[in-house]
């Protein structure tokens, strides 16, 4: 099983694999600077949003470890200013702040027992070490209920990453395919490419083809000739933030599939942690949607494919509707609609 996200002993330093580069480069970069961590989040280096709140978790404890203070009053004046520092690299995957909320606390409550810099350096450390914990946890549990709606001979509709580069190791909907085969069931995943920087057809077939599960890389124009002609039995994929009444923000693209999946009958689920639902929001229209530079819509691989000057729309997230939704699933269980504050909030208590 690959790993993405590892905090070295003492959290002097951390690591994490360059998505960027893949699939013709597998490299990791290694770091004690949490600024290259917030510029990694920030370019997609890292991405994927379990991953991006790990990762940003990882950065508070190598901050902790490596800023230099006189006393543990100091280095918690430091630690709070990274924290928020490390709050505004990405603005729509909630996993962000709740990683970065538990650090805060954590490190709020080491200031106020630590007796000398070392102690709250360590607290610091652990609090991030559960959190990377509990992502692996978590996305095992997730696996294990996604897995079980799986049948044998089933043809899966995925986009963008939601394997274990978008986590700490084994992924969301990603795991549930390895959970699948480890099963013994037959199954095949139709990737979508994702415009406009390819996290399907460079990133979720690259895991597919380390874990030996056949998949099938189409154009995000071809989904719905793949739908017509009864290639696609199921949708999986995985979320970014959920609200109150199951709306759903994912990788630009994901709404045209839920859609699609209406109109076929065809099951469309979402696999994401718990983490991911945010019950402060009752729909999806108060998600900030993240706009990314234009120049991943008109520049491939250096060069231009649109001409200079071009208006250019480039949103990273799209929202699904809950009512698009047959069923959310997390750690916590699989929810059906209809989706809704209360029957969320009961299932997570």
């Amino acid at each position: 099983m690959l790993k993405n996200l590892e905090l070295f002993e003492n959290a002097e330093k951390m690591s994490f694999i360059d998505q960027s580069v893949l699939p013709t480069e597998k490299k990791v970069i290694t770091t004690g600077d949490y600024h290259e961590v917030a510029d990694a989040i920030c370019k997609l280096i890292i991405r994927g949003a379990p991953a991006i709140g790990v990762s940003a978790a990882m950065a508070v404890a190598v901050a902790a470890r490596n800023e230099k203070a006189q006393n543990v009053e100091e280095l918690h004046k430091k630690v709070t200013d990274i924290n928020a520092f490390l709050a505004g690299t990405r603005p729509t995957a909630v996993n962000l702040f709740w990683a970065l909320d538990k650090m805060a606390q954590a490190s709020k409550e080491a200031a106020a027992c630590s007796e000398n810099l070392e102690e709250y350096r360590k607290a610091v450390e652990k609090a991030a070490r559960n959190i990377a914990s509990e992502d692996v946890t978590t996305n095992k549990i997730m696996a294990e209920y996604a897995a079980s709606l799986i049948k044998d001979g089933e043809v899966i509709l995925t986009l963008c990453n939601d394997g274990v580069l978008c986590s700490v190791e084994y992924g969301t909907a990603g795991g549930a395919f390895v959970k699948a085969k480890e099963q013994g069931k037959n199954i095949e995943i139709c990737v979508q490419e994702t415009r406009p920087l390819f996290q399907g057809a460079r990133l979720t077939a690259w895991e597919l083809q380390q874990e030996g599960i056949p998949y099938t890389v189409m154009t995000d124009s071809m989904v719905g000739y793949a739908f017509e002609n009864k290639k696609i039995s199921m949708v999986m994929l995985g979320a970014d933030r959920i609200t109150c009444n199951g709306d759903t923000a994912n990788k630009i693209g994901t709404y045209t599939a839920a859609v699609l999946a209406k109109h076929y009958q065809v099951p469309f689920y979402v696999v994401a942690p718990s983490s991911t639902l945010d019950l402060t929001m009752k729909t999806g229209k108060e998600i900030v949607i993240e706009q990314r530079l234009p120049e991943e819509v008109t520049v491939i691989h250096g060069k231009r494919i649109a001409p200079e000057g071009s208006k250019v729309l480039n949103p990273a997230f799209d929202v699904t509707p809950g009512e698009l939704i047959t069923g959310i699933i997390t750690e916590k269980g699989i929810f059906t609609p209809p989706y809704n504050y209360e029957s969320l909030k009961i299932n997570l208590d």
